[in-house]
């Protein structure tokens, strides 16, 4: 048991390195030999009987996990440290949160004799990154298009990335991902009919923006619809004022800052302003918001043909 300490912290927004973790240490015991409590419902005095409780069985070795430790205050973290002063040399204590600082009490508490294990989730903006990192840990690699396109397509869920992830290197085969790969292999989530309703109204592809709205009403029906609406005029006022930005000499990536925008985001906003004259994001906004009053009931149409109607309007055929 010396490869183990008496105590572990692990804590952090990114779930999956979380997951890993506590796999990792449930290994080293046989699978009766664990305890899983709550701190919900388990105060610290609960989690140091259980320890004190499994130290009993000569010479086994045990692991008692405490899930939801972010519920305990700070008289926890008393009893956490008492225990720690002797705990029994067979039995390790995980204690599992979410937003665990190093400085808080039971940090400090667990790192003297223990190990805290802090994994926060990655920022969007180093989100494409993060995903390059993950295809290499899987034995695989991917272009930087394709770990920008598995975002777009998946969101921003770490597990639900890692995931989409593990299929992409395992199909691969070693092989580099492509843009190509991840279309054909990747899950959309249910952000991901907005890009590619953006995308292709982007490119003034109507087909593709017909589709795209489609696909969404195949999975959450006409309820999406004014949210959708919403999303896109937003879209197409943040490119509006990109191109206004760009008539002024203002380059992408300082837009960016301007707007608070991803860079990768304003450098596409800066690519489909140059398709669109000033007259036609005008006319798409204004048309988009007719659209938005006819979807509030002022129409006798279905909200469905609304739609359909407003993006063949504002999404013209290239000149």
């Amino acid at each position: 048991m010396a490869q183990l300490k008496p105590v572990y912290l692990i804590s952090g927004s990114d779930r999956p390195k979380i997951r890993v973790a506590l796999e990792r240490l449930r290994n080293h015991f046989e699978e009766g030999a664990v305890e899983v409590l709550g701190a919900d419902d388990h105060p610290a005095e609960d989690a140091v009987a259980a320890c004190n409780a499994l130290g009993l069985f000569g010479g086994e070795r045990r692991l008692v996990i405490v899930e939801n430790v972010d519920a305990w205050k700070a008289p926890e973290a008393k009893v956490v440290s008492e225990y720690l002063k002797t705990p029994p040399p067979e039995t390790v204590l995980a204690l599992v949160g979410t937003e665990m600082k190093k400085d808080s009490a039971l940090a400090k508490a667990c790192a003297k004799l223990g190990e805290v294990l802090l994994f926060d989730a990655p920022r969007k903006r180093d989100l494409p990154s993060w995903v390059a990192k993950q295809f290499e840990q899987h034995g695989a690699s991917a272009d930087r298009d394709a770990c920008r396109l598995v975002v777009e397509m998946v969101g921003d869920e770490p597990e639900r990335l890692r995931s989409e992830i593990e299929k992409l290197a395992t199909w691969a085969g070693g092989a580099t991902v492509t843009e190509d790969g991840v279309r054909l292999l990747a899950s959309t989530s249910a952000e991901t009919t907005v890009f590619m309703l953006t995308d292709a109204w982007g490119k003034r592809d109507v087909g593709a923006a017909l589709a795209a709205v489609e696909s969404l009403l195949e999975r959450s029906g006409s309820r999406e619809l004014p949210r959708l609406t919403g999303l896109l005029a937003n879209h197409v006022g943040r490119v509006r004022a990109c191109q206004a930005l760009a008539d002024d000499g203002t380059t992408a990536r300082e837009a960016a800052g301007k707007l608070k925008m991803h860079p990768f985001a304003a450098e596409k906003a800066f690519a489909q302003a140059a398709n669109y004259s000033p007259d036609e994001l005008a006319h798409a906004l204004v048309r988009l918001a007719e659209l938005d009053l006819a979807l509030k009931g002022n129409s006798r149409l279905s909200g469905e043909l609304e739609l359909e109607r407003a993006l063949v309007e504002v999404t013209p055929a290239p000149l």
